[in-house]
């Protein structure tokens, strides 16, 4: 198990999976551990629609686990997870992920969202998307936010979900920028591949059965995760996007943080 600044967390291997050998460390036991019930956790999550009352209890428990657990994730573990991968077709290129601050590593967390299992969180502020699973815990991935990014907040659904999906830019973004008009609706849009901004996966997130035009997705652009960039919705690694594809069933709910 690693601390990684917030919150204790549990190494992971090429699926993104506690082995049996890993010790069961639920929810309840992490707060009994500190001393901090349960109900007071979720109370607080109940008290700010932008998680901010999560956040300072996260911080707040992080400091006393950071004695308790070593830092590192092995080289060989995360070799694996962000090697080179074949996927449709097209040969991905490893991730240079020494390069990348390790908290934004894909990592099985003590869930701090207080959410139902199945429910996909984004934490625009801290750079986090967590996927809430049973007994207590979290996926949680890095992710870069562009200013799409924070142009919406709420909840919705996974409306739609589609493997090394075209990308359209919107009529402001050509505005903005002339030479993307080649790619504009009317001309078909981007094709698929290595170098198209949406990745190897997107998610597109609805609310009340309209789209949000907000995006969970996939990019070549590894060093600007952890970052607000200049464009784009939510990214994610192409290798955390699959991982999190795999995962994440279509109208799965999804909680947005400012």
């Amino acid at each position: 198990m690693t601390y990684n600044g917030d919150i204790a967390v549990r190494n992971v291997g090429q699926t993104g999976l506690m082995t049996s050998t890993d010790t069961d460390l639920s929810r309840r036991t992490f707060l009994s551990l500190l001393g901090i019930s349960s109900a007071s956790l979720l109370a607080g999550c109940a008290s700010s629609g932008t998680g901010d009352a999560i956040r300072q209890q996260a911080s707040a428990i992080g400091s006393d686990f950071r004695q308790m657990f070593s830092p590192g994730v092995s080289d060989a573990e995360l070799a694996v997870m962000y090697g080179s991968v074949e996927d449709g077709g097209y040969v991905i290129p490893a991730v240079p992920y020494q390069k990348i601050d390790r908290r934004y590593y894909r990592q099985r967390v003590v869930d701090p969202t207080g959410e139902r299992p199945g429910t996909v969180v984004v934490d625009t502020r801290s750079r986090f998307l967590y996927v809430v699973e049973q007994g207590g815990s979290a996926m949680r991935y890095g992710v870069g936010i562009g200013r799409d990014g924070f142009a919406w907040s709420g909840e919705g659904v996974i409306q739609w979900r589609q493997k090394w999906p075209k990308w359209t830019p919107p009529d402001e973004m050509v505005a903005r920028q002339p030479e993307l008009v080649k790619y504009s609706s009317k001309n078909g849009g981007m094709p698929p591949g290595l170098k198209n901004p949406l990745g190897a996966r997107a998610l597109y997130i609805f609310q009340n059965g309209k789209d949000t035009l907000y995006r969970l997705h996939g990019s070549p652009e590894w060093n600007s995760i952890g970052k607000a960039v200049s464009s784009g919705c939510v990214r994610l690694m192409n290798q955390d996007v699959i991982d999190l594809y795999d995962r994440v069933p279509q109208k799965a709910r999804v909680v947005v943080w400012q």
